[in-house]
């Protein structure tokens, strides 16, 4: 059970003094059995007027933060200590490693259905349905379809197959531009194994977070995604529950991710915006920094003076 140290250091510059709008934050990792909040720590510079926390639909923890005045550099720095735990994949509901038998074609529950019918549903597709295609090649024609098999492979294929590129600005490709190019980032990873999932009639939805990666070296070349915030995406499997699937690392499971947010889209995931009003010039630029270590690892961190 590894004890985790995490900053997200975000700071925004500005040419002239601007306002401040509202924004809003997700940087507090969800409790759950496989990762127990220890610490939690926010600074924000200029402090706000006000700061006050709700939680969303998904259950979300969301920071919320009003200011007054004006100023030419806006900073977020949070700090989280936790423990982390990784578990089995395929575990039933009881905790018991055992072989997974789930295939397709799936079926839900009545009692669950009600609750999972938003996250099978698909957004419209302009023509055809190539995302729907690609995730069919993973279907076994001539019988039994494993899903622990399927959605395995699916990770696999997306992790060896697509070419990872980094992209700070907001928004993600449909998963039909990310399946076409052959390229993404792990937000566009993850909408477009959710879409194929969806297709196939499962329920999945997005998980922004962290991803822990190993001291790198020349032949462990850590995880992708490491130095961001990431993203990746969770399936709902009868008798496992929520399995996590990372295509960006080809992880299977929940090792070495750290949920912070889930939801149906991506766009009710985002883990900072806000507003500021100024001059169309005013905005100079924007740092993200997110750094991940056992407390083994963990250094004193540079003041942001």
């Amino acid at each position: 059970m590894p004890l985790l140290s995490i900053r997200h250091l975000t700071r925004y510059r500005y040419r002239n003094p601007v306002a401040l709008g509202e924004h809003r934050m997700m940087f507090r990792p969800r409790e759950s059995n496989d990762q127990r909040l220890l610490a939690c720590e926010l600074t924000i510079t200029p402090t706000p007027a006000v700061l006050h926390t709700v939680h969303d639909v998904f259950n979300n923890c969301v920071g919320v933060a009003h200011f007054a005045g004006r100023t030419r550099e806006l900073v977020f720095d949070s700090h989280v200590r936790l423990e982390h735990t990784p578990l089995p994949a395929f575990a039933n509901m009881d905790g018991e490693i055992e072989v997974y038998t789930g295939a397709l074609p799936i079926a839900y529950s009545g009692e669950d259905l009600p609750d999972l019918i938003a996250s099978i549903r698909r957004e419209p597709h302009e023509s055809g349905d190539p995302v729907g295609a690609w995730a069919r090649r993973f279907v076994n024609e001539n019988g039994h379809t494993s899903l622990q098999t399927l959605l395995s492979e699916m990770t696999q294929a997306i992790y060896a197959d697509f070419r990872y590129n980094k992209r700070l600005e907001k928004g993600v490709q449909t998963p039909a531009q990310t399946l076409e190019m052959r390229s993404g980032t792990c937000r566009d990873y993850a909408v477009l194994m959710m879409d194929a999932a969806r297709s196939l009639g499962l329920a999945a939805r997005f998980v922004s977070g962290y991803v822990y990666s190993p001291y790198v070296t020349r032949e462990s070349p850590g995880r992708i995604g490491g130095g961001h915030t990431h993203a990746w995406v969770r399936i709902f499997l009868p008798s496992c529950g929520w399995v996590e699937f990372d295509p960006t690392n080809g992880i299977v499971g929940n090792a070495d991710l750290v949920r912070v947010a889930i939801s149906r889209d991506p766009r009710q995931a985002t883990p900072l915006h806000g507003t500021w009003a100024g001059e169309a010039d005013d905005y100079l630029d924007m740092d993200v920094t997110v750094d991940v270590r056992t407390e083994s690892e963990v250094i004193p961190q540079p003041s942001l003076a």
